[in-house]
């Protein structure tokens, strides 16, 4: 497991809403299993979910987020483009189900110098309470 350092930089734009983008550095951990790349970082009071986990698996096509920890805040993500995924959002305030439509997963990372970038962008939709568009850029530095 290698020590890595990560910029992470989240944009989120619902109708109606002006855009909102959230941007930290974090340290965290990677390592490689069966050609899938593992990121794994502690949240921070900057995100919004402090004393939570947050583990990134991913290959060339997909990616998969899964944040566990703090009650009300367990969930799983996954983005592979085109492909449309249904999944359940625990808050602070009860679970809601989130479904999830993959514009497209781009990634640019060198596993051999444990560097580089990936970009996913994404439309979700909140129990049709709440649609947007989400975009999220995870650099290893």
């Amino acid at each position: 497991m290698k020590d890595i350092t990560l910029k992470i930089i989240g944009k989120q734009q619902y109708e109606g809403i002006e855009e909102d983008q959230m941007e930290f550095v974090t340290d965290g951990k990677l390592y490689v299993r069966n050609n899938s790349i593992y990121i794994i970082y502690d949240e921070t009071e900057v995100s919004g979910m402090e004393g939570c986990k947050t583990t990134i698996k991913m290959n060339d096509k997909s990616v998969r987020m899964r944040r566990t920890g703090k009650v009300g805040f367990n969930t799983e993500l996954y983005f592979e483009t085109g492909k449309r995924f249904n999944s359940i959002y625990e808050t602070p305030y009860g679970p809601m189900g989130v479904e999830v439509l993959t514009d497209y997963v781009k990634n640019d990372f060198n596993i051999e110098e444990c560097k580089g970038s990936i970009d996913v962008e994404y439309q979700v939709s909140m129990e049709g309470l709440a649609e947007g568009r989400n975009k999220l850029t995870i650099n290893v530095m």
